[in-house]
């Protein structure tokens, strides 16, 4: 009994194990190469230190996945994504602000004007 029970037991082991392993991420890298591509000609430059860390991480994703672990690969890459969204989200920020601060000027100019023609 006990021998036919073990290679039923062994192969579900087995299945098991092999469901448990991690593709490679590769469709995540591409997400995430991208990703710091798109945040580069935002002109994200590396004062973004955001940038600077997605381009490290994705560096260490490619690393992760040339060492087989798929795992630590896609994490990595998934970072380095989220990592370039923000630096190419603090760019628009920062244009946005600047376009602000350029209107505020105007307004202000154009009241000291008003204030002149009274």
């Amino acid at each position: 009994m006990l021998k036919r029970l073990f290679p039923s037991v062994s192969l579900a082991f087995f299945m098991l194990a092999g469901c448990a392993s991690d593709p490679a991420p590769t469709a995540q890298l591409q997400l995430s190469e991208q990703a710091v591509a798109q945040a580069r000609s935002m002109e994200a430059s590396r004062a973004h230190e955001e940038l600077a860390l997605a381009e490290s991480k994705l560096s260490a994703a490619r690393a992760a996945l040339q060492a087989g672990d798929n795992r630590q690969a896609r994490m990595l890459a998934e970072q380095a994504e989220l990592d370039a969204r923000l630096a190419e989200a603090r760019v628009l920020k920062d244009q946005r602000q600047a376009q602000i601060d350029d209107l505020n000027r105007r307004i202000q100019r154009l009241r000291q004007q008003l204030g002149e023609v009274r």
